[in-house]
């Protein structure tokens, strides 16, 4: 290149298709983020078993049930994405998971963790299709 020669900087374009986010299908993208997170919280779910039951030394059925159905019923939801209504029950899980807190601390530490992470999937999805 010749550093006497003047050169036009043309100025990035951060669309694609008219999408201020840049991506071909958004929905479809946060979808799968959205998945993702909720298939991360049932495997945490299913993992939480054995470290409630070493700190206790037994693990109640209440204890197990709710892990359980909730590691179930976040397999579920993501299934349910496809609504805007299955959303809304992923909000519910976590907040179930919460309350779960007072059957033990380590329930409501991972509602309290994946209920920050669900806000945040929720946070990027509003900027994104908005």
């Amino acid at each position: 290149m010749n550093p006497s020669r003047e050169q036009k900087s043309t100025p990035v374009r951060m669309t694609l298709g008219g999408k201020p986010s840049g991506l071909r299908n958004p929905s479809r993208a946060l979808k799968g983020l959205a998945s993702i997170a909720l298939t991360l919280e049932a495997v945490v779910l299913l993992l939480a078993i054995q470290p409630i039951r070493i700190t206790e030394g037994t693990i109640s059925t209440a204890q197990l049930v709710l892990l359980l159905s909730a590691a179930c019923a976040a397999v579920l939801f993501t299934g349910l994405l496809r609504s805007p209504w299955g959303w809304w029950l992923a909000i519910v899980l976590q907040v179930v998971l919460i309350a779960g807190g007072v059957l033990h601390w380590m329930i409501g530490a991972v509602g309290v963790v994946f209920g920050l992470a669900w806000l945040y999937v929720l946070y990027v999805r509003q900027k994104v299709l908005m």
